[in-house]
């Protein structure tokens, strides 16, 4: 590969319209990261085709399969995208196209390749003619159908050469050699070489299981159950984790992750370390099995600290319902780490992560707990990504995510959006409103669309067209999705009505993205349907994010309206 190439393809990948190819790179590690091979494909949408403009592998870490894994990779994406199938060039392995015998050996061998796939060159046209006369070794051109039974047709493919040879290759084929190569091709279907290396009736693999990075990154945390305050009407209970786990892990969508340790320097980050001091040390002084509820609140002094850390509560939290317990500080630290562990999958090869956790932490601000939030988890795994490039947040739970607001104000690198029962009938009341913009350099940043008491899922959607046009304008590197399930039809804390199928609509838009996305868990209290709601978000997430390129979120479609 040229310097040239090689130099141009990160804004290849940031910038999709310039080059009208969105590329992918696939890249092949061994111990310690060791490189053993890459591919780039680039992908059209109009017409529907993926090009397979680079595969290689590094000789010196031997060939051990690497060539045939990344191409079945190659495949799989092709596939999920519905594709027409997958073009690419290979030299000719022909004395009368090439003389030089140790090339014609080296092609025959590609050939060899592609052949054990289903790949064969198109024949009968003037693809191979050189752009000069004096060129040697002119390129066929492969086709891979991805086991389509139906043939390629004479229509489809000129409209794909054109598209290649403008778009690949527009600086070097001048506009009459295009349409002389587009022009070739009369047969209809395309005529494809027979094989010449491996039998006829040998079929070409197809991937049968979903290929690990296509996989959703799944991290639970795995103390959440130590955090159980027995009061009768607490709906934030242990029992909301299982039926959500039962109810993705029947998609086949996901890949369980270990939850990694963090230090907390990742919370201090996001919140005042005098606030996590204090809720580390009031944790440990309160009983087993007790609860301190916060009853006196610093409306008129806000210097004077009381001296008893129980009573002291009121002046870190926003409510009189949010209890602390033993476990309250342990548990919202490791629902941190695992929002953390989603986020590190996104940053290596994973384009979808969920962070299942509970206690959640959309209401924590800087200073404060309440709502049943402690730490802002999904708050800390921004802060982690937003290192890496620009961050949408999208909070999708019923109640108005007033912490991750106030701790991303002042910025303009993290855009936050809400959706939310309006403040005037839903908590937390004093937050949420629509002309909470930002401030200072965040002035913009901070997008609020307080929404009606009653609410379905077609009135929801087209709120969430809006947000996710605002998304696109800001083109974030990552989306972080602050997941409520408490916007379902009949949930004890919410007063909207929306269904399974509404989960998977909105999934399917937010996935149209494609933009690498992590979920966290916030609300959602009816344990009866959070296993089917979940199953039914993540299920639109994956097929949007994946599959097919209708669902690419466009502001001008209707979206499922």
């Amino acid at each position: 590969m040229s310097e040239s190439d090689l130099l141009a393809i990160p804004e290849q990948m940031q910038n999709p319209f310039k080059f009208k190819f969105r590329t992918i790179v696939f890249v092949a590690e061994k111990a310690k990261g060791r490189l053993a091979g890459f591919a780039i494909l680039m992908h059209s949408i109009e017409p529907s085709f993926c090009f397979l403009d680079f595969i290689s592998v590094n000789p010196r870490e031997g060939s051990g399969g690497v060539g045939g894994a990344l191409y079945e990779r190659v495949r799989s994406e092709a596939q999920s995208l519905k594709t027409l199938g997958v073009f690419m060039e290979c030299l000719p392995d022909d004395h009368v196209f090439c003389k030089d015998k140790t090339l014609i050996r080296q092609n025959a061998a590609r050939l060899r390749f592609y052949e054990k796939f289903g790949v064969y060159p198109i024949v009968n046209t003037a693809y191979e003619k050189p752009i000069k006369e004096a060129d040697l070794c002119p390129p066929n051109l492969l086709y891979d159908s991805l086991g389509r039974s139906r043939a390629l047709g004479k229509k489809e493919a000129k409209k794909i050469v054109r598209a290649v040879l403008e778009r690949r290759y527009g600086d070097l084929c001048p506009p009459g050699y295009i349409e002389m190569v587009v022009n070739s091709f009369k047969d209809d279907p395309v005529r494809l070489r027979r094989p010449r290396y491996v039998k006829v009736d040998a079929s070409p693999p197809t991937p049968r299981d979903i290929p690990e990075d296509m996989l959703i990154a799944l991290t639970v945390t795995d103390c959440h159950r130590i955090h159980h305050v027995r009061r009768r009407g607490y709906v934030e209970s242990p029992a909301r984790i299982q039926p959500i786990l039962e109810g993705i892990q029947k998609t086949g969508l996901f890949r369980q992750l270990p939850v990694r340790h963090y230090s907390d320097r990742h919370i201090r980050a996001i919140h005042d370390p005098e606030f996590v001091d204090y809720l580390s040390r009031v944790c440990a002084r309160i009983a087993p099995d007790e609860s301190v509820y916060p009853y006196v609140f610093p409306l008129r002094n806000q210097t004077r600290k009381p001296l008893d850390l129980p009573i002291r509560a009121g002046y870190y939290c926003l409510d009189t319902f949010t209890p602390i317990s033993r476990n309250a500080f342990d548990s919202a630290k490791r629902a941190v780490d695992c929002a953390l562990s989603a986020a590190e999958a996104l940053l290596q090869n994973h384009r979808l992560a969920y962070a299942l956790i509970r206690p959640p932490g959309h209401h924590a601000e800087k200073r404060a707990f309440g709502g049943f939030c402690y730490f802002n988890s999904a708050a800390v795994a921004t802060e982690l990504l937003s290192r890496h490039g620009k961050v949408a947040v999208l909070d999708i739970d019923y109640h108005h995510g007033n912490g991750t607001q106030t701790i991303f104000y002042d910025r303009s690198d993290v855009l936050t959006v809400s959706l939310h029962g309006h403040p005037r009938f839903a908590y937390p009341y004093f937050t949420g409103f629509a002309d909470e913009t930002g401030n200072g350099p965040g002035e913009g940043f901070n997008w609020n669309l307080p929404l009606k008491e009653k609410l379905d899922g077609k009135e929801y959607r087209a709120a969430l067209k809006q947000a996710l046009s605002r998304i696109m304008e800001f083109a974030p590197v990552y989306l972080v999705v602050a997941l409520g399930l408490d916007t379902a039809k009949a949930d004890p804390t919410g007063t909207w009505s929306l269904t399974r199928g509404d989960f998977e609509a909105n999934g399917e838009m937010i996935g149209g993205l494609r933009l690498p996305t992590l979920a966290v868990q916030e609300g959602g209290y009816r344990v009866r349907n959070l296993g089917a709601n979940a199953q039914g978000f993540f299920s639109g997430l994956w097929r949007a994010t994946f599959g097919d390129d209708k669902k690419i979120f466009s502001p001008n479609r209707k979206q499922g309206l």
